[in-house]
């Protein structure tokens, strides 16, 4: 489990295809060493497992199911990725509660500078919108960000200056994808009360 708040990123140094999937390798400062292979890592958005880890470099494993629902059918050497380590008991979540389960890839329509933040609009598919509330978490590319509108093909997001600086949305661009997981709790209310009828 993580909690969205980015302090690390990595870069893509080289992509594996496999029969059903791929091995990517992360380079990054995160303070890993060969006993942690095994552990959790959020990467953009997305829990893989650690497999292997050569100095900087790390290794991971996704399988056909996580390529399709993510934006990694487009992921590409260089690229730069979000990076988070699991919470750890008694922690702060400064956050909100993010699974790295992937919901759906999101694309960006629109990018505004107000004063000294970003305006991020986002589309998503139909069938997901139904989750999505006003003033809710939602945790793209691995960040936990509050929605500030829904609009009629997605919703807003605004970025401070300090989470633009930390994190890859600095290199998004209009048409750019992201990786989404909506708010678990928003599913399991629907989910209870849709149950219910």
């Amino acid at each position: 489990m993580f909690n969205g708040i980015i302090f690390n990123q990595g870069v893509i140094t080289k992509i594996q295809k496999r029969p059903k999937g791929i091995n990517i390798f992360v380079k990054s400062d995160l303070k890993l060493i060969k006993k942690d292979i095994g552990v959790s890592v959020s990467c953009d958005g997305v829990c893989l497992t650690l497999i292997t880890i050569s100095g900087k470099v790390m290794e991971f494993y996704l399988s056909d199911e996580t390529i399709q629902r993510s934006k990694f059918k487009f992921l590409k050497v260089k690229d730069k990725i979000n990076l988070e380590l699991p919470l750890k008991y008694g922690q702060k979540i400064s956050g909100h509660i993010c699974q790295g389960h992937i919901d759906t890839v999101g694309k960006i329509s629109n990018i505004k500078i107000i004063d000294k933040s970003y305006l991020f609009e986002l589309e998503i598919v139909k069938k997901e919108r139904i989750n999505l509330i006003e003033k809710a978490s939602v945790c793209v590319n691995g960040i936990s960000l509050t929605i500030s509108k829904l609009t009629r093909k997605g919703f807003q997001i605004w970025v401070i200056p300090h989470t633009f600086k930390l994190t890859n949305l600095s290199t998004l661009k209009k048409n750019s994808t992201v990786n989404i997981e909506i708010d678990i709790l928003s599913k399991y209310v629907r989910n209870y009360f849709n149950e219910k009828k």
